[in-house]
């Protein structure tokens, strides 16, 4: 099982602040999280992916086993 944590804009469109997801890829956890969740899905198009604190582009690449995914939307401020 894989965390999920949500922070900022995909929390609030996640609805909670981390969940437990099983999923082997990035692309499967998207599709995982965003079954119900059409506002999530939304959001996901802007975000960045940490797995286990190491920035994750590849959506095929298999995940660690009980990764922490951070899920981070674009940030604004200075």
């Amino acid at each position: 099982m894989l965390l999920v944590r949500y922070f900022a804009g995909a929390r609030a469109a996640a609805g909670v602040p981390e969940e437990k997801v099983a999923a082997a890829t990035l692309g499967e956890l998207e599709a995982a999280i965003t079954a119900d969740r059409p506002r999530l899905a939304a959001v996901l198009t802007a975000c960045s992916f940490l797995v286990d604190g190491t920035s994750w582009r590849d959506r095929e690449a298999l995940l660690p086993d009980a990764a922490t995914v951070d899920v981070l939307p674009p940030f604004a401020g200075g």
